[in-house]
């Protein structure tokens, strides 16, 4: 089925090239965009920016983002847990298990890569993949354990505050206006 959003998509750039094919784009006279119109534009970038600039933000300090990121979000589901005294040690146990990898991850350069045979580069991919399997295996483990520790009430809390952690983003990979992940599509029938 094909959301709004992509009937949107598809009628404009139909019409694009409607436009460009019949030459009419083409002759028509450039005129200044309108104050709403570039006050429009002026927005669109403005938002565009801190993506950008995430892009070239130094990795040393992106890895502090996401850590003091990480560690807020911890904090407020500590609190919404009400963890008891005995359970603060599954819960030292969970966070420590589940923390990412120090540093930033060592990426091969693309030339390099390129200089490798198939067969090598599908091995590179393996042993990557194989690490990745075993970091989610850890992560996973350790979170059995821990919702284990939990009461059934916690668990229900555990479920709805966890539930966007790592899942699926909205259709076009960017939260909503809440600063929430979209919901996973429905299932097709």
């Amino acid at each position: 089925m094909i959301s709004l959003r992509q009937r949107i998509v598809w009628a404009s750039l139909l019409g694009s090239a409607a436009l460009a094919s019949s030459g009419a784009f083409a002759q028509a006279p450039a005129a200044a965009p309108s104050a709403p119109a570039a006050a429009a534009v002026a927005q669109a970038d403005s938002a565009a920016a801190p993506k950008a600039q995430h892009k070239r933000m130094d990795p040393a300090k992106r890895m502090e983002r996401m850590q003091e990121h990480r560690a807020k979000r911890l904090a407020a589901l500590k609190e919404k847990l009400k963890l008891t005294s005995a359970q603060e040690g599954a819960w030292s146990s969970f966070t420590t298990a589940t923390q990412p990898p120090a540093g930033p991850r060592p990426h091969m350069d693309r030339a390099e890569f390129a200089k490798l045979t198939t067969p090598e580069r599908l091995e590179r991919m393996q042993t990557r993949q194989a690490e990745r399997s075993a970091m989610f295996a850890k992560r996973a483990d350790a979170t059995k354990t821990f919702y284990a520790a939990l009461t059934p009430e916690q668990q229900k809390t555990f479920d709805a505050e966890t539930a966007h952690f790592g899942g699926p983003r909205g259709h076009d990979g960017h939260r909503g206006h809440d600063g929430h992940r979209g919901a996973p599509a429905p299932a097709k029938g």
